[in-house]
Parts: C-alpha cells; sequence; structure tokens
C-alpha cells in the first residue's frame, strides 16, 4: 500500500521539477541574451549604466534633470589627493558631472552614500592667439 501512495504523488514531483527546469532555462536565457546585448553594443550598456546611477543617485539628492552626467570611476586616488573633492575618494567611487549644471557628485557604490558634491569651475578654452 505505501508504494501505491508514493506513486500516486510521483507525478506531482515530476511536474515540480519540470516546471523548475523551465523556469532556471527561460532566466537563464533572458540573463544570457541581456548580456550579449550590452556586449555587442557598448554604448548601450553605458547609457544604461549612466540611468542607473541617476536613479539610484538621484532617490538620496536632488540631480538637475536638463543633463545627462558624465561618469567617470576612480581608480587611484592617491594621484587625486591634491583636489580638494577627492579627499574622501576611493578606489571604485563613481564622479557624476553635470556641465550644464556645472555641478559634480561623488558616489560610493560600495556603501551607497554620496561622499562629496561641489560646484565646478569650467573655464572654456581659447580658440585663438590673445592680444
Amino acid at each position: 500500500m505505501k508504494e501505491r501512495i508514493s506513486m500516486q504523488r510521483m507525478p506531482g514531483y515530476i511536474f515540480l521539477t519540470l516546471l523548475s527546469l523551465l523556469i532556471l532555462s527561460i532566466a537563464g536565457n533572458v540573463y544570457y541574451f541581456l548580456k550579449v546585448r550590452t556586449l555587442e553594443n557598448p554604448q548601450l550598456a553605458a547609457q544604461e549604466e549612466v540611468q542607473s546611477l541617476v536613479r539610484t543617485v538621484g532617490k538620496l539628492i536632488v540631480l538637475p534633470t536638463d543633463d545627462t552626467p558624465t561618469i567617470a570611476t576612480v581608480s587611484d586616488p592617491s594621484k587625486l589627493r591634491d583636489q580638494a573633492f577627492f579627499n574622501n575618494a576611493q578606489v571604485g567611487d563613481k564622479v557624476l558631472i553635470y556641465q550644464r549644471a556645472r555641478k559634480a557628485v561623488l558616489w560610493r557604490p560600495s556603501t551607497s552614500q554620496v561622499i562629496e558634491v561641489s560646484g565646478l569651475n569650467v573655464t572654456a578654452p581659447q580658440t585663438g592667439p590673445t592680444q
């Protein structure tokens, strides 16, 4: 009688196992094709990174909405120590640079913190000789 009960429940286990495998397969395929798409189009990947970063940082601080920032990643903070903005910078920190708003934001992804905010002093390069 025990064998009969387990045989009756067996199709349910098979169904759940097949359903789990199907879900994992679909999830794997979606992940793979999203990765391939971003590898084939690095510009699209960069735009998605900027949008994601702006959404994340924008939850903590008001960011300019009429400007798309340029993103830079701090790779060697020791080379930037002469600039006060980077005094607390660490490797991996992101800098959001808003040209029109003349604003820079130092963001630390590892702790989800805004480390520094500063105004930019942008000077246009001279195009001709001065008299």
